[in-house]
C-alpha cells in the first residue's frame, strides 16, 4: 500500500487495514478449512452459516437463502446462499461484493493440506485458497475497515458468498438474480473478487457453448465388424473434420478483448470427454471386455466463443459440418444436445465502477490499472443476462494460473492490497466526495 498510505484523507482507513491483518489471516484460514466441494457440495451450509455469523456481528442483516429445484439441489447437498446488507445512514448507491463458496475437487501432487490452510512464507495454501476465498475475505476485511472507520456513509454495503459458480453458478448468482438480488434498482455496482490479480480490473469473458455430439452404428460381434456399423470410426471421422477444418477456422479469428492468456484471444474449443462402446470396467476389476462392435460414440465440447462472434454461426458452424459428413460418408448419422450456454459479457470502461477500481489501484499500488477479460466465465454472465446489470466487474487478489491447481494459495500482501483496493473504492462511491 503505496500511495494511498500517504493521502491524509485515509490514513484512519488504511490503519483499521492494517490493524486486520492477523484477521483477514485467520479468515482465510477458517474459510479454506470447510471443504465446500463441487461436486457433490459439501458443507454449502456450514460455510454460509460462519458468513452470517460473522457479517452479523460486523452489523449487516444477512439471510440465508436456499436455490430449490437447481441443478444439484437435493436434501443431502442444498444448495445455500447467504446475502448481507448493511445500510448506511443516507441514501446512495450500493456496493455489492459476491463471492462463491464452492471449491472443485482437489486432485493429486499437493505437497500441503489442501484443507489446512496452512500460512507458510507470507502464502496462505489450500483448495480454494485463491479461487476464490481469499477475494472472499479481502472483501469482508475491506467493508469491516471502511465501517469502522466511516460509520456514516451512503447507500449500502452488501457481500454474499453463492454456490456452484464451479459447475455454471446456477445455484449460485443465477437464482439470486432471478430473485431480483442483482437488479438494477436494488444494486448499483458490483465487484466479484475473482482471482485476476490485484493490479487488474476484469472487464468481462468469453461466451461458451458446451455440447454432446453422438455418433450411431450398429451392434456385431467384433470378429466381423464388417455386419455392424462402428459408430467410433464415425466418431474418428467428426474429430478428423474438426482438426482439418474447424480448429484452423477457429484459430484466425481473433477478438479485440482484452483477453488473457495471449491464446484465448482467439476463438477456442476443448473435447472434454470422449466415450464409445461398452461401460468402462471399475477400477480394480480383472473382467475382459466381450467382443462388440460399438453402436454409440459420444465425444463433450466445450467451445469458447468471442464478443464479436454469433451464438447462432457458433452452433451452426459445428452442425453444418456434420451435415457435410452424412452427405460424403455411408451410414453416417448423428444427434447434438446443447448441454450449456454461456453470453459473453463485456463491461465498459468508463462504467462507473471500472473508472472507481481503477482509481483505486493507482491510488494504493502507484501503477496504472491493466484492463483484462477471461478466457473462461464466471459469474458476471448471470447478473448481466438475468440482473440486466451492466456495472459490474472482476477484481480479486491471487493469480489465475493458480486456480484448480495442486498446491493453490493466495498471498497474504496481494489480499491487503486488494482489500485497499476494495476499501477505497468503498469510500470513493460512498462518501461525499469534496
Amino acid at each position: 500500500m503505496n500511495n494511498i498510505a500517504q493521502d491524509t484523507r485515509f490514513t484512519a482507513l488504511m490503519a483499521a487495514l492494517q490493524d486486520r491483518r492477523d484477521d483477514l489471516i485467520t479468515l482465510t484460514q477458517e474459510l479454506i478449512r470447510i471443504p465446500t466441494l463441487n461436486p457433490p457440495g459439501d458443507n454449502y451450509l456450514e460455510i454460509c452459516e460462519f458468513l452470517e455469523r460473522r457479517l452479523k456481528a460486523s452489523g449487516f442483516e444477512a439471510q440465508m437463502i436456499r436455490a430449490y429445484g437447481t441443478p444439484g439441489d437435493t436434501d443431502a447437498y442444498p444448495r445455500w446462499n447467504v446475502v448481507a446488507r448493511r445500510e448506511g445512514t443516507r441514501p446512495g448507491d450500493c456496493v455489492h461484493f459476491t463471492s462463491h463458496i464452492d471449491v472443485v475437487e482437489v486432485g493429486a501432487g499437493w505437497t500441503f493440506d489442501p484443507f489446512g490452510g496452512e500460512l507458510v512464507d507470507g502464502k496462505i495454501y489450500g483448495r480454494g485458497a485463491c479461487d476464490m476465498k481469499g477475494g472472499l475475505a479481502a472483501s469482508i476485511i475491506a467493508a469491516e475497515a471502511f465501517l469502522a472507520t466511516y460509520p456514516e456513509f451512503s447507500g449500502a454495503i452488501e457481500i454474499s458468498g453463492t454456490a456452484d459458480e464451479e459447475s455454471g453458478g446456477y445455484g449460485g448468482v443465477a437464482y439470486l438474480a432471478e430473485k431480483g438480488f442483482f437488479s438494477p434498482q436494488k444494486v448499483q455496482h458490483v465487484i466479484i473478487p475473482e482471482p485476476l490479480q490485484k493490479d487488474r480490473v476484469c472487464l468481462g469473458h468469453r461466451g461458451g457453448w458446451w455440447a454432446e455430439i453422438e455418433t450411431f452404428g450398429e451392434i456385431a460381434h467384433g470378429s466381423m465388424p464388417f455386419l455392424g456399423d462402428c459408430a467410433v470410426r464415425h466418431m474418428g471421422a467428426v474429430l478428423n473434420t474438426f482438426e482439418r477444418h474447424l480448429f484452423p477456422a477457429m484459430a484466425a479469428r481473433r477478438t479485440d478483448m482484452p483477453v488473457v492468456p495471449e491464446g484465448a484471444r482467439s476463438s477456442t474449443m476443448n473435447i472434454n470427454s470422449v466415450h464409445g462402446g461398452q461401460i468402462e470396467q471399475l477400477k480394480g476389476s480383472t473382467a475382459l471386455p466381450s467382443p462388440c462392435v460399438p453402436d454409440s460414440c459420444r465425444i463433450v465440447i466445450d467451445r469458447r466463443y468471442l464478443v464479436e462472434e454469433d451464438i447462432d454461426n457458433v452452433r451452426g458452424e459445428i452442425i453444418g459440418l456434420l451435415d457435410d459428413l452424412k452427405e460424403e460418408r455411408p451410414k453416417f448419422d448423428y444427434a447434438v444436445k446443447e448441454l450449456n450456454h454461456i453470453i459473453p459479457s463485456m463491461t465498459d470502461k468508463e462504467a462507473p465502477i471500472v473508472r472507481t477500481v481503477a482509481q483505486a489501484i493507482s491510488d494504493v499500488m502507484g501503477k496504472e490499472a491493466e484492463y483484462v477479460a477471461s478466457p473462461g466465465s464466471y459469474d458476471q454472465k448471470h447478473i448481466d443476462r438475468i440482473g440486466k446489470l451492466k456495472n459490474c466487474i472482476a477484481y480479486g487478489p491471487g493469480l489465475l494460473e493458480l486456480a484448480h491447481k495442486p498446491d493453490e494459495y493466495v498471498g497474504v500482501d496481494d489480499m491487503m492490497d486488494s482489500a485497499a483496493v476494495m476499501a477505497r473504492s468503498l469510500a470513493a462511491l460512498l462518501l461525499p466526495q469534496d
